[in-house]
């Protein structure tokens, strides 16, 4: 697919738009899908992977075709999707302590919910709370957790879409799943 996809890039260069709507059919779930991931909402996942997209077509003359095209977009999406995390902070982290307490976080505050019998129900259950605790990781192990575990990406190409070290990779992967397994504790 990747032959196909850098087919159409090279037409789109020289100003076939139509070639550009081939592309956008073959990325524009995975795409979609990482933007949801990372903010969790639908419309401004939407928002997101348009933008990504947008920008894609716009700085296509960039695209180093030696590499993947997929990682190129990924990154650009990722990095919309972390830009509109910081311009969005929460005014509480979970980390932080409750006022008149000693040493009790926010943490404790998540109220336990409890499992249906049927296991379907389960399941889902179980998928939207981890979904919701990625979205509470500080946005630096969110990118991480995400491109790994949801996106199924390897360690190279998580490294060249953050634009990280390899090293920095796998320490923000190890330690998303550490504050995941401490999230999850209280679920």
């Amino acid at each position: 697919m990747e032959a196909i996809v850098k087919k159409r890039i090279k037409q789109v260069i020289k100003g076939d738009q139509d070639a550009f709507g081939e592309i956008v059919e073959i990325y524009k779930n995975s795409v979609y899908q990482l933007c949801f991931r990372m903010l969790g909402n639908r419309h401004e996942a939407e928002d997101m992977a348009q933008e990504a997209f947008i920008r894609a077509y716009v700085n296509i003359h960039t695209f180093n075709q030696d590499l993947k095209f997929s990682t190129w977009l990924f990154r650009i999406a990722t990095n919309l999707c972390i830009d509109r995390i910081r311009k969005k902070k929460p005014d509480y982290y979970l980390d932080a302590e409750v006022a008149g307490t000693e040493g009790l976080t926010m943490y404790s505050q998540i109220p336990d919910k409890t499992p249906l019998p049927e296991n379907e129900v389960e399941s889902l259950e179980l998928h939207e709370t981890i979904q919701m605790e990625i979205l509470k990781l500080p946005e630096k192990y969110r990118s991480a957790i995400v491109l790994k575990y949801i996106e199924e990406l390897s360690l190279n190409e998580i490294s060249e879409i953050l634009d990280l070290p390899l090293g920095t990779v796998k320490t923000r992967i190890h330690r998303g799943r550490e504050a995941l397994r401490q999230q999850l504790q209280y679920v």
